[in-house]
């Protein structure tokens, strides 16, 4: 029996010249709901009508469809879901068994299908022409794969139908198709925290300050200039940004992988084990990955091929948003081993082989500091080491975030290999209360309590860092002086300005006069107060901040300080 939509497998063809052609912009997208607590509640034997929810550091991170008509929703406190739902079933994260658990499900589309793609356990892509012209159309091809799914893996899934991968995965979200060529008129009245859904991207920050500039829709972010987005917000917004307007996240430049890539090893004796294949499988993500960064690529698209006993060929392809290191590589195969191992049937693995089904040039996905990722990191690095021999180990820092209210405190120089640990864990301690500032009317920096919320379905750190109040919010400044600058800030007739309360100028600014020829001021907000270390005999003292736009179009963050203006930031 012919397999439908076999020569578009994978979605492209092979083109002279080690290239590939272009792939076709429709993607299918099958979507599990609530993948994770399904999983669970499965592998716990719990009744489907019974509220359960998948927890860790006692925060939800999936709840099923009974429990939220209960009011559970995912980001809420442990206490405050059982509070709404007394009955609530609390099961344990484990991304291994909801991978092999997923697995039934990907075997059911691809039994009708090839070409399909494990995103993450809950869901997978893969190219709608295939399926599409076999079964007579986008709708028809749908309903086959819904009863499939729904006959050999025994799970209710909703799927999607657009140009691209992030499009049709909302899509499925949404249970909808989206007409070709119409992607981005589909994302633009979604929300920006769209954005982040992939559990391996932390989109969270960026998510935020999009909102807190007015660009909450996808749409609105869409409108900015690439160009605009790669000067403020950096690399992985670019990405953002691609996905928004219907993009793919980077642009088509994959390679096709030299065929020397491809790591395998013979299993001899068979393995029969997860654990005994997985020690095989690390050793081999160690070779791919070190041969990887020979070439300069990072890979993208993960083939785990396995070879059993009795002569059956398994292959299954992983998808990732970031490229795969190698122990992300490593977590995918033992997920894949731990599927085909337990659901019977199979035998023994007699031979494993990892292949990169698309990488792209390392350095395309983040430039750093050295450039490409790879063995370009490893030459910088001797580098900085031979320097310290030669002039001590503080003659080579690096910044690390730390804890702060100021922009200058916010980074810590350490020497080069020491831990970089990010020290944005705890308020200093202190007596008492702190005495809280006022909140300002148009939330520029200064709040007394500026607390980004947790994105809903993320899985929180286990041990989250603390907040600072009253410290500067995003966006930072894009220069801070080493030493902050006095200034005088000055009214139309010339007297200073000063602050006449906390929260209020005794003038309207209108000029800067300092640091060379004076400036005038074009806009301003504020004052917001500052109380810092108030009880220490050595601390700084209450302080004042304001900031100012000048006519040049910069921005200058000003401290009022021991009767005096400085800058201590300017924003670009």
């Amino acid at each position: 029996m012919s397999t439908p939509g076999t020569a578009e497998a994978g979605g492209a063809t092979g083109t002279g010249g080690g290239g590939r052609a272009e792939p076709d912009p429709r993607v299918l997208a099958v979507w599990s709901p609530d993948w994770p607590v399904t999983a669970a509640a499965r592998a716990a034997h719990v009744p489907a009508d019974r509220p359960a929810a998948v927890l860790h550091a006692n925060r939800v991170l999936a709840c099923s469809a009974t429990a939220r008509r209960h009011g559970v929703r995912r980001g809420l406190r442990r206490r405050e879901a059982q509070a709404r739902c007394p009955e609530l079933v609390v099961l344990a994260p484990d991304p291994g068994r909801d991978a092999r658990l997923f697995e039934p499900v990907a075997a059911a589309v691809e039994a009708l299908a090839p070409g399909v793609e494990v995103v993450r356990p809950g869901l997978l892509v893969l190219p709608a022409r295939g399926p599409v012209g076999w079964f007579g159309g986008e709708r028809a091809a749908v309903e086959r794969l819904i009863d499939q799914v729904a006959l050999h893996a025994g799970t209710e899934c909703q799927i999607g139908v657009a140009d691209g991968m992030f499009a049709a995965a909302l899509a499925a979200r949404r249970g909808r198709g989206v007409p070709p060529g119409r992607s981005a008129e589909f994302l633009a009245p979604l929300e920006v925290a769209e954005l982040d859904r992939d559990p391996d991207v932390d989109r969270a920050a960026l998510v935020d300050l999009l909102r807190r500039l007015g660009l909450r829709s996808l749409g609105a972010f869409a409108s900015l200039s690439e160009s605009d987005v790669a000067s403020r917000f950096g690399a992985d917004a670019v990405a953002a940004h691609r996905l928004a307007r219907g993009l793919d996240p980077r642009p088509p430049a994959r390679r096709l992988p030299p065929e020397e890539l491809s790591a395998a090893v013979e299993l001899d004796p068979p393995v029969d084990r997860v654990d005994a294949a997985a020690f095989a499988a690390r050793a081999l993500a160690t070779r791919l990955h070190t041969a990887l960064a020979g070439h300069g690529l990072a890979c993208t698209r993960l083939g785990v091929h396995a070879r059993t006993e009795s002569g059956e060929e398994l292959l299954r392809v992983w998808r990732c948003a970031e490229p795969l290191t190698p122990s992300g590589t490593v977590d995918r195969v033992r997920w894949q081993l731990d599927s085909w191992l337990g659901r019977g049937g199979s035998g023994t693995l007699v031979a494993l082989r990892l292949t990169p089904e698309d990488t792209v040039v390392a350095g395309a996905l983040q430039r750093g500091l050295w450039g490409d990722v790879g063995e370009g990191d490893e030459r910088a690095g001797r580098a900085l080491v031979r320097v310290q021999a030669l002039l001590g180990p503080e003659a080579v820092l690096t910044a690390v975030p730390a804890g702060g209210r100021d922009p200058g405190e916010r980074v810590r120089l350490v020497p080069w290999g020491d831990e970089r640990v990010v020290e944005d864990t705890a308020i200093p301690a202190r007596p008492g209360p702190v005495a809280p500032a006022r909140d300002g009317a148009t939330g520029a920096p200064g709040h007394a309590e500026q607390v980004t919320p947790e994105p809903p379905g993320r899985r929180p750190p286990a041990d989250p860092p603390a907040t600072w109040p009253g410290r500067l919010p995003a966006p930072s400044p894009a220069t801070v002086p080493p030493d902050p600058v006095p200034v005088r800030l000055l009214a139309a007739d010339g007297a200073e300005v000063c602050p006449a309360a906390p929260d209020l100028l005794d003038g309207v600014p209108r000029r800067v006069a300092g640091g060379g020829p004076d400036r005038e001021v074009t806009g301003w907000a504020g004052p917001w107060p500052v109380h810092t270390r108030w009880w220490a005999p050595d601390g700084p003292g209450p302080a004042v901040r304001l900031q100012v736009v000048l006519a040049d179009g910069t921005a200058l963050l000003l401290v009022h300080r021991g009767g005096r203006w400085e800058v201590t930031g300017v924003y670009d």
